[in-house]
């Protein structure tokens, strides 16, 4: 799981599978910008902004279950752990 953590994220396909706010589970879209601490998720209904440590997404392209917490932080820190 920390090898996805040090991917770019931008252009997954993602499914919230468990978040703080019961109405958010279920979202499914593409990732299209990230910041520190959310993931603007593009969806059939239109952007969804995702508060990272609030949330669990699925990456069904790489059999993935990744909770937010471990993405909260700016992307490019992110990546240049790796």
């Amino acid at each position: 799981m920390k090898e996805i953590t040090k991917d770019e994220l931008i252009g997954l396909d993602v499914e919230v599978i468990g978040s703080k706010n019961k109405s958010d589970i279920g979202i499914k879209g593409k990732i299209i910008d990230e910041t520190k601490n959310c993931l603007v998720i593009n969806t059939k209904n239109g952007e969804k902004k995702m508060i990272k440590e609030n949330i669990i997404i699925k990456i069904p392209e790489k059999g993935l279950k990744l909770d937010g917490k471990l993405l909260a932080n700016r992307p490019e820190d992110r990546i240049k752990k790796g």
